[in-house]
């Protein structure tokens, strides 16, 4: 590996259209407001030659999930696609969830191994639930993590403040290069 390709890589999670446009089932407010960050952070890593990895949610028409949550990112729906600013190319990975961590009974963990991947910069939404548990699964599991601020959104400013001030001082991320 080149030394300018270190074991980095870049998560861009939920990005999708049901939590992006507006009147979109679970959208998040603030979703619009970090989509520029996002793709300065995809430049980047391009620039570096990092691996992007896109986790998306991807879930059934009847997922149990839809008891709390509004139906979104459908299996097959125009909803459950990125967003068109921040399309992935060719190369880029997409890892489909059904919960809230990236990690859980997907093939995250296994690309990752295969990847060489021991730090993660990790972006998109929702702060306190898909982003701060795919942070804690990654730490769990001895990936460095950073979560930039401008990157990430929540439903609601308590929640993006409870779960920046969880991933801060709990998870104790490390800082940027």
């Amino acid at each position: 590996m080149s030394p300018d390709k270190t074991h980095k890589a870049l998560f861009i999670v939920n990005m999708l259209k049901d939590f992006v446009e507006d009147g979109a089932p679970l959208q998040v407010p603030a979703a619009k407001g970090i989509v520029e960050n996002i793709a300065g952070e995809i430049r980047y890593a391009r620039e570096k030659g990092r691996p992007i990895i896109y986790i998306c949610d991807r879930h059934d028409s009847d997922d149990p999930g839809f008891e709390f949550w509004p139906a979104h990112a459908v299996k097959g729906t125009s909803g459950a696609e990125i967003i068109d600013e921040l399309v992935p190319r060719a190369g880029d990975h997409i890892v489909e969830k059904v919960s809230y961590s990236g990690f859980y009974k997907t093939n995250l963990e296994a690309l990752m191994d295969e990847l060489e991947i021991d730090d993660v910069l990790i972006c998109g939404v929702i702060t306190n639930t898909c982003i701060l548990y795919t942070a804690v699964d990654a730490l769990q599991r001895g990936i460095k993590v950073i979560v930039p601020e401008t990157c990430v959104a929540a439903l609601d400013q308590d929640d993006q403040k409870f779960a920046l001030r969880q991933i801060h001082q709990i998870l104790k991320p490390v800082g940027r290069e």
